[in-house]
Parts: C-alpha cells; sequence; structure tokens
C-alpha cells in the first residue's frame, strides 16, 4: 500500500526529537552521519517525503488511535551516505489524515 502523498511530518518532531540528542534512543548520532543536523531539519522532512514516502507502506497494527505502518527504505543525506531506515506511520481513525510516527536504524545492516 501506498501512503499519501501529502501526509504530515511535523518539523517539529524532526528537530526537537530525531535529530536532537537524547541520553535514551539517540537517533540523533545516526542522523547526523549522513550530514542532518537540527539546522537541516527542513531537509530531513523534504528527504523522508520524497525518500520514504514513495515507498510500498507495510501493515504493523491497527488501535484505537488509528492504523500503523512501516516503510523500510533508504535515506541518502545531505553528505550522500546512505543510511538504511524504518519509518513508522498512521492513519488516524479519527480523520484519516496520515502522520509520520519515528525513524530509526534498520536492525542488522
Amino acid at each position: 500500500m501506498k501512503l499519501a502523498p501529502d501526509a504530515m511530518i511535523a518539523r517539529a518532531k524532526v528537530a526537537g526529537y530525531l535529530l536532537e540528542w537524547r541520553p535514551e534512543n539517540d537517533k540523533s548520532q545516526f542522523l547526523g552521519s549522513a550530514g542532518y543536523t537540527v539546522a537541516q531539519a527542513d531537509q530531513l522532512v523534504d528527504d523522508i517525503r520524497a525518500q520514504l514516502l514513495p515507498v510500498e507502506a507495510l501493515f504493523e497494527e491497527t488501535n484505537d488511535y488509528g492504523t500503523k505502518y512501516r516503510i523500510s527504505g533508504t535515506l541518502i543525506g545531505p553528505n550522500g551516505r546512505r543510511l538504511q531506515v524504518e519509518s513508522i506511520w498512521m492513519v488516524e481513525a479519527a480523520n484519516g489524515l496520515t502522520k509520520f510516527i519515528t525513524l530509526y536504524p534498520t536492525k542488522g545492516v
């Protein structure tokens, strides 16, 4: 299944969660290895939309809030480095909107 091309990707989540160092479940160093920093948050949003969103989404689960999907793919950063990632998306039950939830490194790669 392909998810909606106009899915919501919150810049605040990208800048304040994915690209900001955290003591647990930090993703900023992983994304930083491809050249992403807080200053490139808009670039990461654009790259997620252009490079991951068009890829086939796989059903994960349905809960009270909506249906979750996973997109596995390659994210090519500003410095040209390729990252194998998993991204999680939700189609909300209440309004049918598709939203980006998170992104993390593909395990075992």
